[in-house]
């Protein structure tokens, strides 16, 4: 089992190598461009060279990119659902280029189930066509806010049978997206319950990372909160996840709240903690 966190790219890609280290990351999640626009600046080849060596350096692996939020392949709008496909190549061939290894992408919103699954379909299908490169896709569960789409893991599964490049598809898992879609990931049955469901519906061979974040809400809000390992409604929740004989070989990123790195240390003590009490 290897942990690490979302970790920052301001000031360049060049200095995630010593916020990584910081964090004792071995493994770890960052976005390639502002999550919150479209537009987006070319790679700085000095910048990529300094922070590929670094990776390789430090042994940290598997490398996670995580697509702006703006993107929405469900999307019944012509333009934004072009917008999107377009985006998703860019960031597939990003992620190429800094030696990372899987694009996360959340699963879209659409008022029409169907047509918005259909739609996600197309779009990956166009995407992974214009991509030709061995990158990984994954696809992110969601707490089921407004219209969105893959909060039941039927639905991530429908999406993944209809894409050409098969291989190229997998899944993350978000354990508080997952808790506040209606998963019961408090106790020790409800994990259990939950992750023979994945893996029945699913396949645990997909599942590429979890997500390892606690729910400031309650099972079923439907509210995407973030908390800290442990303290949130998920609780002991948390320990039951990591020591599941399903996850023993999967990644972990923490998306946990953070003021400093104080923030970060305190919870990955909390999942080194957890871990001990099998």
């Amino acid at each position: 089992m290897r942990t690490g966190f979302h970790i920052s790219i301001a000031g360049g890609f060049r200095n995630v190598i010593q916020r990584a280290i910081d964090r004792k990351c071995e493994t770890l999640q960052l976005f390639s461009r502002n999550p919150r626009a479209w537009k987006y600046r070319v790679l700085d080849k000095e910048d990529i060279g300094i922070f590929k060596k670094g990776m390789d350096q430090v042994q940290i692996s598997p490398i996670f990119v995580h697509m702006p939020y703006l993107v929405n392949l469900a999307s019944s709008d012509k333009d934004l659902f072009q917008r999107s496909v377009d985006s998703l190549v860019v960031e597939l061939q990003r992620t190429a280029l800094i030696n990372a290894h899987f694009v996360i992408m959340h699963i879209g919103s659409c008022s029409n189930e169907e047509k918005g699954l259909r739609s996600m379909i197309k779009g990956i299908n166009q995407a992974l066509q214009r991509a030709k490169n061995k990158i990984i896709l994954l696809l992110e569960n969601t707490p089921k806010s407004g219209h969105e789409l893959g909060y039941e893991f039927t639905q991530i599964k429908e999406i993944i049978d209809g894409i050409e490049q098969n291989q190229r598809i997998g899944v993350v898992l978000d354990t508080a997206h997952a808790f506040a879609a209606g998963y019961p990931l408090h106790t020790k049955h409800g994990v259990a319950r939950s992750l023979a469901e994945f893996d029945e519906i699913i396949g645990i061979d997909r599942l590429m990372l979890v997500h390892l974040n606690d729910s400031k809400t309650s099972i079923g809000s439907c509210r995407d909160r973030h908390w800290h390992v442990g303290k949130g409604n998920i609780g002991k929740g948390m320990g039951y996840i990591l020591n599941h004989c399903l996850l023993q070989d999967k990644p972990f990123i923490l998306e946990t709240p953070r003021k400093n790195l104080r923030d970060d240390l305190m919870n990955l003590r909390m999942v080194k903690k957890l871990l001990q009490r099998k």
